[in-house]
C-alpha cells in the first residue's frame, strides 16, 4: 500500500507539473502571437496640451522653390521636418546636406514612391532600405521618421515601417499645396484648422512659397511654437 501511495503521489506531481509547463507553453505562444498581430500606429499630431506646431514637407520635387523656403525658415528662425524621397536625394544631394545644415529634420518618403499598398512587407523594407542608405551615404544620418506616399498605411507599410524601427508619420493638416491653389487659400486651411500639436503637410511649391510667411507670423502671433516633426512627437503615450 505504501508504494502504492508513493507512485499515486508521483503520479500526481508528474502530472501536475505538465499542466504547469502546458500553461507557460500557451502563454509564451499568445505573447508571441500577440506581437506578430501588434502593428505600430500612423501618428497625425503630437501632445494636445503643447502649444506647438510643425511643418513637415515631403519632397519628390520642386526642388527650384527650396532655397526660398530655406531663406524664410531661417529669417523666422525656426526648423521644419523635410521627408526626402530617395530618387530625388540621389539627383539633389547638395540640397539634402543645405536642408541638414541648416538644422532641419531629414525624415524619409520611400525611394520611388510607390503605392505602399500595393506592395508586400518585403517590398515596402526594400523601398524604405534603398532610400534610408541614400540618405545615409549624404548626410551621415540615419532617418527615424517615414511619410509614406500618399497617405497609405495599410498592414504591410506599417509593419515594415516597424521592422526599420521608423516612427510613421501621417498630418493633421493638410495644405492640399500639390493642386497649387492660391497662396491665401493655403494660408487659410492651416491658420483657421490649427491646434495643439498639429502637423501640417505640405510639398515645396510657388503658392506654399508665397504662403509660408503669412502663415508663420499669424500663428507665431497666436502663440504657436514651430518645432520638428520628432520633438512634437516626443513621448507620445
Amino acid at each position: 500500500m505504501r508504494i502504492l501511495f508513493i507512485r499515486r503521489g508521483w503520479l500526481y506531481k508528474s502530472v501536475l507539473w505538465f499542466v504547469i509547463a502546458l500553461f507557460f507553453i500557451g502563454l509564451g505562444i499568445m505573447v508571441n502571437q500577440e506581437k506578430r498581430q501588434r502593428v505600430i500606429a500612423p501618428i497625425y499630431q503630437g501632445k494636445e496640451n503643447e502649444k506647438k506646431i510643425a511643418l513637415a514637407c515631403n519632397v519628390f520635387w520642386g526642388e527650384e522653390y527650396i532655397p526660398k523656403m530655406l531663406d524664410i525658415f531661417k529669417d523666422e528662425n525656426i526648423s521644419i521636418t523635410f521627408f526626402a524621397g530617395g530618387t530625388w536625394v540621389e539627383d539633389f544631394p547638395e540640397l539634402l546636406k543645405k536642408m541638414d545644415a541648416a538644422g532641419h529634420e531629414i525624415g524619409t518618403h520611400g525611394y520611388s514612391h510607390p503605392h505602399p499598398d500595393q506592395l508586400s512587407k518585403s517590398g515596402n523594407l526594400r523601398d524604405m532600405q534603398k532610400a534610408e542608405k541614400i540618405i545615409y551615404d549624404t548626410i551621415q544620418k540615419r532617418p527615424k521618421l517615414y511619410a509614406p506616399p500618399y497617405g497609405e498605411r495599410g498592414p504591410a507599410v506599417l509593419r515594415a515601417a516597424e521592422e526599420q524601427d521608423y516612427s510613421f508619420i501621417l498630418w493633421s493638416i493638410d495644405t492640399i499645396d500639390w493642386q497649387r491653389p492660391a497662396p491665401d487659400v493655403i494660408v487659410k486651411r492651416v491658420v483657421s484648422k490649427a491646434h495643439n500639436g498639429a502637423i501640417v503637410l505640405m510639398h515645396p511649391t510657388d503658392p506654399t512659397v508665397k504662403a509660408l510667411p503669412s502663415i508663420i507670423k499669424q500663428l507665431k502671433s497666436e502663440g504657436y511654437e514651430f518645432v520638428k516633426v520628432g520633438e512634437l512627437i516626443k513621448d507620445l503615450p
